[in-house]
């Protein structure tokens, strides 16, 4: 069952619902994508105990974790209940009278280009200072490795439910990561001396924020549900791509990074160096992706 916007992707043998019984009829659903796709998913299933399962036609995919290859396997394994479910948190934004889901972060950025963004920030209703810089970053601990990680903010465990307040290139004012709990209301304001601000969301819709509007951010813990075959798999594969954003780790550290088997073959082509010719380097990476050997 699909979605009747989803139509012309998944082809004429799939049954299509309008969008807004889609949720109430399905009892689990595939994104067949990257971690954009899967946010889209994920904003569908906001407060409901459905499993989503996200299958990597992207890149890097820190929330998905089965390859298109063994879609197959993994439907018969969720029709068998042999699978967990992995819970996220979200921030729910509330702005204007209109509310927001946020699984990465909202970004509150000057509108006009080149210009400083002045945001004021209180906690629970207690002021604690302003920011004065090109942006803030609100992020939750799975979009804590997006525009927050690149703005010099913390990577943070999903198992702790917060809100991390990161400033990017601060001028004056608060400069240095916040993290708050769960429990805490969060709010940034536009202080209104004039300078029009924008928020965004996910990384995708901008809204206006208005001198003297207020952006009200609060955590909600276990938002949705994500299927996991296999945490610890999972958790190596992220820590493969989270070295590739050069976390500071050791040879030695990166070495056990690598599976098993991709080990045990680059062993036996050492060996193989040390008692006579080796395969030609042409024909190695070949038979490597033949074995699907690639760790991520």
């Amino acid at each position: 069952m699909a979605r009747e916007a989803d139509a012309a992707r998944v082809g004429p043998g799939v049954e299509t619902v309008a969008a807004d019984g889609f949720v109430d009829a399905v009892d689990a659903v595939v994104s067949l994508g990257g971690d954009g796709t899967m946010l889209g998913a994920m904003r569908l299933l906001v407060g409901r105990r459905i499993p989503i399962l996200g299958v990597n036609h992207g890149n890097l995919g820190f929330l998905v974790e089965v390859r298109p290859e063994g879609l197959e396997a993994a439907l018969d394994r969720m029709v068998a209940g042999e699978y967990s479910v992995e819970p996220h948190s979200c921030l729910d934004a509330e702005a204007g009278g209109r509310s927001f889901t946020a699984f990465n972060d909202v970004v509150v950025t000057a509108s006009a280009q080149l210009r400083a963004a002045v945001v004021d920030l209180f906690v629970n209703g207690a002021a604690h200072g302003y920011y004065r810089g090109d942006a803030v970053v609100a992020c939750t601990p799975i979009g804590s490795t997006a525009y927050n990680y690149a703005a010099g903010g913390p990577v943070i465990s999903p198992s702790t439910p917060s809100i991390a307040l990161t400033p990017v290139a601060p001028m004056s004012g608060i400069s240095r990561s916040v993290i708050f709990g769960d429990g805490d209301g969060v709010e940034l304001r536009n202080p209104g001396d004039g300078e029009a601000l924008r928020f965004i969301v996910d990384g995708a819709s901008a809204e206006p924020f208005e001198p003297g509007a207020a952006l009200r951010l609060r955590l909600r813990p276990e938002a949705v549900h994500i299927v996991r075959f296999d945490a610890d798999i999972h958790l190596q594969r992220n820590r493969v791509k989270l070295s590739l954003l050069d976390l500071p780790l050791r040879p030695d550290q990166l070495i056990e990074l690598v599976p098993p088997q991709l080990r045990e073959r680059a062993e036996q082509l050492r060996r193989q160096d040390d008692s006579g010719p080796a395969d030609p380097p042409d024909q190695v990476v070949p038979a490597l992706r033949q074995q699907k050997l690639d760790p991520l």
